[in-house]
């Protein structure tokens, strides 16, 4: 069995000679490349290594891989979760993943015009991915003004992408800012608490994980890939309807409302991976019966309208 850990707990089991479908390398390579850019080195790394460890892809692929990794290992030795070296040579086996991208996140000097720099990249800058990684690094901006400019941003009634929106949130509540904002949120007018702002997965309300457990527990079987798909088109999707009606509809704790998500996410996923999926199965296999079928059916389009935002992102994304 092969397994790909990634940073952060998402780990994969497979078979020997696992073999990708084309939408999963696509979405293999778009990860990669955000990987990158937001200097997640060691995610990198091990991202590369399950990709080098699947079967049946272009030779090309493999050499890139191989020439991307090799770089990697020798410009970061320090960045894998087994230990890190610091800049300048200094072994430091307690370094873990996390303390080696805030270095990389938080430069020592942060004078006005990095200030600005980061500022405006997180304004005005085309590409999602780097508005993301300027957000990333103005959480650990000293400036007290950065928090009034993000808000002012954030409330300003700007077209701003759900997941950027999203990405301020959190990194306000990094930055230990708190009170209540309204944002316009995929056609809604919201009110969100700054400080209840989830910074990762486990944050959520526990009826939200449910439903993602609900169809790991299902696909496993069928799929020993899918439950990592599963819980990254999960992610992405909370981060566009986070505070939204359809979120509220998540929260509550009824097994109905589990399962309707549940199975609406299960087929998201596969049309996602494999371009088809048969409802009939999918309704069968999570109990969705005449009653629910309406709430199931809302699920769907909610989840489908953010997987076309997604589409639309990464095609953007793109070279």
């Amino acid at each position: 069995m092969k397994r790909f850990d990634r940073q952060g707990g998402d780990t994969i089991t497979t078979p020997d000679n696992v073999y990708l479908f084309p939408k999963m390398l696509d979405h293999y390579q778009i990860q990669l490349t955000r990987m990158l850019e937001s200097e997640q080195y060691g995610e990198a790394k091990n991202l590369l290594r399950f990709l080098l460890q699947c079967r049946g892809e272009d030779e090309r692929h493999y050499e890139e891989w191989r020439s991307l990794l090799t770089w990697l290992d020798m410009a970061f030795p320090g960045s894998d979760s087994e230990g890190a070296v610091l800049p300048g040579g200094q072994d430091d086996e307690g370094v873990s993943e996390e303390s080696f991208r805030e270095q990389l996140l938080n430069p020592p000097e942060q004078d006005e015009a990095y200030i600005k720099q980061v500022l405006y990249i997180m304004e005005h800058h085309p590409m999602i991915d780097q508005q993301i990684l300027a957000l990333e690094r103005a959480a650990y901006i000293h400036s007290p003004e950065i928090d009034q400019v993000m808000v002012e941003w954030l409330t300003s009634g700007k077209a701003i992408h759900p997941v950027v929106q999203f990405k301020a949130l959190q990194c306000l509540r990094k930055r230990e800012i708190s009170g209540q904002l309204s944002l316009d949120r995929m056609g809604e007018r919201v009110e969100l608490d700054i400080e209840s702002t989830p910074l990762a997965l486990d944050d959520f309300p526990r009826p939200v994980i449910r439903i993602l457990e609900r169809v790991e527990a299902v696909t496993e079987a069928d799929d020993p890939t899918l439950p990592h798909f599963a819980k990254e088109l999960w992610k992405e999707s909370l981060q566009f309807l986070y505070g939204t009606t359809s979120y509220q509809w998540m929260l509550r704790e009824d097994e109905e409302t589990v399962d309707s998500y549940a199975a609406a996410l299960h087929l998201t996923l596969l049309l996602t991976v494999y371009g088809s999926a048969n409802d009939d199965d999918v309704r069968e296999a999570y109990g969705i019966t005449e009653p629910l079928r309406f709430r199931y059916e809302q699920a769907c389009r909610t989840l489908r309208q953010v997987a076309a935002m997604q589409q639309s992102t990464e095609d953007d994304h793109q070279p």
